[in-house]
This record gives C-alpha cells, sequence and structure tokens, in this order.
C-alpha cells in the first residue's frame, strides 16, 4: 500500500521527524479558514493528493501568497487531473524557503535481503535524472536488521557526498527516526524528497514524504488497517476477492489486462508489455485449480467495462488444466463485445484439448510462448 503524502508525513511527525506546519482540505471553499485557525503563515504551497510522480511538473503543487489566492487554486486543483487520477484532496502547507535539498530513502534491498539507506546532496525533483547524469553523487549503504543504523554508516554518508561533518549528530538522529518509521510500519520504501535545508537556519525538514507498506502486514498496523478501511473499493478488485482472486488496477488509461495463476509470470508479462510501450491497466492472478466457470468471471471482470479492450493471458497448466482455462475463456467472449480480445498461451496439463476448443474463435489467438503473445498484444494494440 503507497500512502498518500498527508498520511506518510502523519507518521513521520509521530517519530519527530520535522515537516512543515500544514492542514489537509477537500473543499476550496473553507481553505483560507482551515490555514487561518492552524496558525500557518503565508505563502504556502498547495500539493494535489494522487499516487502518481512528477506532480509539480504535471500542475499538482502550486504556490499562493494570501487567502483568496490559496482559495481560487484549490477551486482549480480540486477539479484537475493529474497523471490520470482525479485530485479530490489537498495538502496545504507553509512554504520553507530552502538553502538546499537532500535526498534521503530506506527501501528493502531484496537481493541483499537488508534495507537499503539511499543518500544524495542532489536531492529535488530531479533526483531519477540524477541518478542517471552524476550517479556518484548517490550514496547507497546496507543497514544490519541485527544492529540497526550506525554511526559509521552516516559517516559513510557525509564523506561520499562531500557534506559538512557538522550535519553528522543531526543526520544521525533523524536517519534512526526513519528506520523506525521503516521497521515499525513494514515498509518497502520510507522517502524524503527533499529533505531540505532551510534558509533560515534550524533542522532539516521533510518538505515531502513517500511510504509503501508491505500488504501482507496492513492487518496488523491498527492505524493502517483503519485508514485502509475508509478507502472506496474498487468494484472489480472487491468481485475478485469474493472469487478468491487478485484483481491488480495498474495504470490509469491502460487499455491491456494481464491474466496468470502465479505472481512472477505475472509481473514478467507486465514487464515485457512495457518494454513495447504497451500500458497495462490491471492484472489478475488466478492462482491455482481454477475451474471453467471461475476463469469466465475473472475474464468477465478485466474485459468488462470501457477501459479494458485486449487480455494477454499466459497459464501453465498442472492444478489448472489448460482445457479448463480455454472453456472459460470461450464461455467469457461468447458474452463480450465485439470489440474484445485475448492472446492466450497455455502449456502443460490437457493443452490439446485446450487448442481445440479455442479453434475457431475469431476473437482469441493462442500464442506460441510469451514473447510472441507479447508481439501479438503489441501488433493489436498499434493498429488500434
Amino acid at each position: 500500500m503507497k500512502l498518500p503524502e498527508y498520511k506518510a508525513k502523519e507518521l513521520f511527525g509521530r517519530y519527530g521527524i520535522r515537516i512543515m506546519p500544514s492542514i489537509v482540505t477537500d473543499n476550496a471553499d473553507f481553505a483560507a479558514d482551515e490555514i487561518k485557525a492552524a496558525g500557518i503563515s503565508y505563502p504556502v504551497v498547495i500539493k494535489a493528493q494522487v499516487p502518481s510522480g512528477g506532480r509539480g511538473k504535471a500542475g499538482g503543487v502550486k504556490f499562493a501568497e494570501n487567502g483568496a489566492c490559496a482559495a481560487d487554486t484549490a477551486r482549480a486543483m480540486l477539479q484537475a487531473d493529474i497523471g490520470g487520477y482525479a485530485v479530490d484532496r489537498l495538502l496545504i502547507a507553509e512554504k520553507l524557503e530552502l538553502a538546499g535539498e537532500w535526498y534521503l530513502s530506506i527501501m528493502l534491498d531484496r537481493a541483499a535481503k537488508c534495507p537499503l539507506v539511499i543518500f544524495s546532496a542532489s536531492g529535488g525533483i530531479d533526483i531519477e535524472q540524477t541518478s542517471k547524469t552524476n550517479p556518484e553523487s548517490i550514496v547507497r549503504a546496507d543497514i544490519n536488521p541485527l544492529s540497526g543504523v550506525q554511526d559509521y554508516t552516516v559517516r559513510y554518508m557525509i564523506k561520499k557526498s562531500g557534506i559538512p561533518s557538522s550535519y553528522f549528530e543531526e543526520l544521525y538522529a533523524l536517519l534512526k527516526k526513519l528506520y523506525a518509521v521503516f521497521t515499525d510500519y513494514s515498509c518497502l520504501l520510507a522517502e524524503i524528497n527533499p529533505l531540505a535545508l532551510p534558509r533560515t537556519g534550524g533542522g532539516l525538514v521533510a518538505l515531502d514524504a513517500k511510504i509503501e507498506i508491505d500488504d501482507d502486514a496492513i492487518n496488523s498496523l491498527p492505524d493502517i488497517a483503519e485508514y485502509a478501511r475508509s478507502l472506496p473499493c474498487d468494484p472489480k478488485a472487491e468481485k475478485a476477492a469474493k472469487l478468491n482472486l487478485l484483481y491488480i488496477p495498474l495504470e490509469p488509461g491502460g487499455q491491456v489486462g494481464v491474466m496468470s495463476n502465479g505472481s512472477g509470470m505475472l509481473m514478467s508479462c507486465i514487464d515485457q508489455l512495457a518494454k513495447k510501450g504497451v500500458k497495462v491497466g490491471a492484472a489478475l492472478d488466478l492462482g491455482g485449480g481454477a475451474t471453467a466457470e471461475k476463469v469466465k468471471e475473472a475474464v468477465g471482470i478485466l474485459l468488462g467495462g470501457e477501459n479494458i479492450r485486449t487480455l494477454f493471458i499466459s497459464i501453465f497448466g498442472g492444478i489448472t488444466r489448460c482445457d479448463e482455462v480455454a472453456a472459460g475463456v470461450k464461455n467469457a467472449l461468447e458474452a463480450l463485445g465485439d470489440d474484445k480480445y485475448v492472446a492466450l498461451r497455455m502449456e502443460g496439463t490437457n493443452k490439446k484439448e485446450g487448442l481445440e476448443i479455442l479453434r475457431g474463435i475469431s476473437k482469441a489467438a493462442v500464442a506460441e510462448n510469451i514473447a510472441h503473445g507479447v508481439e501479438l498484444i503489441h501488433e493489436r494494440e498499434t493498429r488500434l
């Protein structure tokens, strides 16, 4: 689960990480009054709370010099679409004059099987570009989970990045707080970008916050579980869950769906489609032992509605039989519109019988392997 910025900052504040005074609002008419009541000084920064990167460049971050300007700006932003997401909530914070911007994060390094600290004295909105053009400015250091954050890690970060050693105590204290958030909340990522150096002095400030929590840990975190329950439920995800299927919404506007019977193969298919420039709107994991009826329902979930028009299915038949999958696909396509299309790659149990079921179905194509299936999808999307 990716937390919106305001929720991530709530956690930061709880752990003593310095943030700017702010409010969260969904009503522009009351924005100026809420700013005044919170004692926030102008100018302010108004930030759209959407799960999209590059908000600033997309118009999701604006500034206001007074209450009237704040209300007008908030009103315009609450009617906007940023990165494919409708803006329904704003974070309004006191603007800080900066002397510099750093980057600091802790992420789960799956290869090393431990948390990884990433630090750069060249933070801000162009950090991704910096990592490409000036990779030596990015400092990385593993954290031993048995010993936690140690002073030598911070000394290494300071030495490699070339910042003054006078920042040691403050950076060390901040990294320990960020690590506490990371471990206590089973995070996959805890990021501060930018980590601001105020022009007028004072401590380091987290101007933005990004937290991603392991979905399997949500129910063990009461405050996060309560927040998750408050979120609007995707009707397709809710329907899939009732069938013990995992539906995953992906890129807004993506018109291709992906289905498989295993998360590894699912991710591989999505990655290969992405390399071809194909936007995947949603994915679905069938799990094991899916019957024809369950496959029919799964195909209907992905291809139902107007968004997804093309579906790539990759199945390795074991407990899940290829003939059951083929029958489910056939039955689903018979009930769907003529604009829907399925490319199906399957191997394993009853493959021959499955191929026979699909023979003559104009809205379905059989792929020899995953690469062939990706090519079929890419060709179709290119034509449409």
